[in-house]
């Protein structure tokens, strides 16, 4: 089915055979999952040129390839390959190809050969997911939703934000993920103003607010989840800044549409926030796709990436927040399909702001 969606694209594009180079689609499109190898796919032919590392691999992996054995470049059989797919405007992966890899290919190839620059064709493709993928992006989920029981029960006041870190990763593993979808984040009090920051060995206090940006890796499809909590007696302005962002991302899950935009996705969520005053301390897009990248199409954006529209059967993070600079940082994040008649959430971690144990 992936294949043939594909061959439709290449109808529109008039290109007689695309090459894959980028490893997500390479493995979206095959199920090959080997570091190296390229895809040559046409109206009725599928190769995949590799090398000797990988040989049986193929066979077991993609089975509706042909294998073309390297021995030495990909350059050095290109033009054989172009001849057996009578191929005179071969496709590439224009945001993935180097400038240095294209002119190489330029060059090994016969004369009126034309190659041609697509740009997220695959990407396209793989913004919907299948039945084929669902499970996997939902097994991701629910280890990552256990790990956010299991730190929260875990967690106390003095732990360092890298010996928390490492408590996620580690039971992660111990639960079935290949590894995690990305470093994970842990920052306490005023790092969590920071987005991104990085696991420090800050000690964790009892009146912290404390964001965890997690994901765990399952058969190649990965999660992603936010929570921010304090471990006892948050401040009210914390308390007040939390329950702004909950309701932005409540207001967001309830309403969000296919047909809509990711701009307007994103309005939903950010026009609570802005109207409360805090616009400006929430600088990123409300969400991202996710599934073979953590980080892909569609785009839940104020920014004019944002202009695509969402359908049904893409996957998704929903994920406001407010960013205090010397203070602290709020972001709840869960992940949803996108249904016909709305949002289904994916993640069933607690939302709590504080845990109280004392």
């Amino acid at each position: 089915m992936r294949l043939e969606k594909l061959r439709g694209q290449l109808v529109d594009e008039q290109l007689d055979a695309i090459m894959i180079t980028d490893p997500a689609n390479r493995r979206y499109l095959s199920g090959f999952m080997g570091s190296a190898g390229t895809l040559f796919i046409s109206a009725d032919r599928a190769l995949l040129a590799t090398d000797f590392r990988y040989y049986e691999q193929v066979e077991r992996q993609a089975p509706d390839f042909q294998l073309v054995k390297l021995t030495g470049r990909l350059l050095d059989v290109l033009p054989d390959v172009v001849t057996d797919l009578d191929i005179r405007r071969l496709g590439f992966e224009g945001d993935n190809l180097t400038v240095s890899l294209y002119n190489d290919i330029l060059e090994s190839l016969n004369e009126g050969i034309e190659l041609v620059a697509t740009s997220n064709v695959v990407e396209e493709l793989r913004m919907q997911k299948d039945d084929d993928e669902l499970p996997s992006l939902q097994r991701a989920v629910d280890i990552t939703d256990a790990a956010y029981a299991h730190i929260t029960a875990f967690v106390q006041p003095g732990m360092t934000e890298r010996q928390i870190a490492w408590e996620i990763e580690r039971f992660m593993r111990d639960t079935g993920a290949e590894s995690t979808s990305f470093p994970i984040i842990v920052a306490a009090g005023p790092n969590g103003a920071m987005p991104h920051a990085t696991p420090s060995d800050r000690p964790i206090e009892p009146s912290d607010p404390i964001v965890i940006d997690m994901g765990a890796l399952v058969d190649g499809y990965h999660a992603d989840l936010t929570r921010t909590f304090a471990l006892d007696a948050p401040s009210d302005r914390y308390l007040e800044v939390y329950e702004i962002v909950l309701q932005a991302q409540k207001a967001a899950l309830q309403n969000i549409q296919a047909g809509m935009t990711g701009k307007e996705a994103d309005a939903i969520a950010r026009t609570i926030i802005e109207q409360a005053g805090y616009g400006e301390q929430f600088g990123h897009g409300l969400g991202h796709g996710v599934g073979l990248v953590i980080h892909e199409r569609p785009w839940l954006s104020h920014l004019e990436r944002g202009d695509n529209v969402l359908r049904p059967g893409m996957v998704f993070s929903i994920e406001p927040g407010i960013y205090l600079p010397g203070e602290f940082g709020v972001r709840i994040e869960d992940l949803a399909l996108l249904r016909e008649d709305g949002l289904q959430t994916l993640s069933r971690a607690a939302k709590e702001p504080a845990l109280n144990r004392q």
